[in-house]
């Protein structure tokens, strides 16, 4: 499966959006994969949970939403290897109150370079799910703009 990915990864580069989603349920092992690409092209995964919630963490609530794409810009900045960034956790970026959409920030990384991010929905009939319908977080988007990369 690495193998796969390595080639997809090589690829995307010549597209004009490179965005690759690791899309598998629960345990499946996109993490692991994620981590062994990184491995593989000297790369660590940022880990958006983490990185950018304790940035966040130390922002005023009602600025959060203003400055949220900035300290994600930087966190992308740093953490690239080339053109390269890699990204796992990726929940915090569906949070209402930071008021962003998360797959077109995903999209808008991934013009400038190649974007391989562990989605934390599902591939259901064609589409991108995150949450299910009727809770606050959910979100359904269609394939436009991404390589969907999909985990048995």
């Amino acid at each position: 499966m690495i193998d796969r990915l390595e080639r997809l990864v090589e690829e995307i580069a010549a597209l004009h959006s490179k965005l690759v989603l690791l899309i598998g349920a629960p345990g499946s092992g996109k993490t692991a994969l994620l981590r062994v690409l990184g491995k593989n092209r000297g790369a660590t995964p940022l880990n958006i949970g983490s990185a950018l919630g304790s940035r966040l963490a130390a922002i005023p609530q009602k600025q959060r939403p203003l400055q949220t794409n900035t300290i994600l810009r930087e966190l992308a900045d740093k953490h690239a290897v080339g053109d390269l960034l890699l990204l796992d956790n990726i929940e915090l970026l569906f949070d209402r109150t930071l008021q962003l959409d998360p797959l077109d920030l995903l999209k808008r990384h991934a013009h400038a370079r190649r974007v391989v991010a562990v989605w934390p929905g599902e591939l259901r009939d064609g589409r991108l799910i995150y949450a299910e319908m009727g809770h606050p977080e959910h979100q359904d988007y269609g394939l436009e703009g991404l390589v969907p990369f999909a985990i048995q």
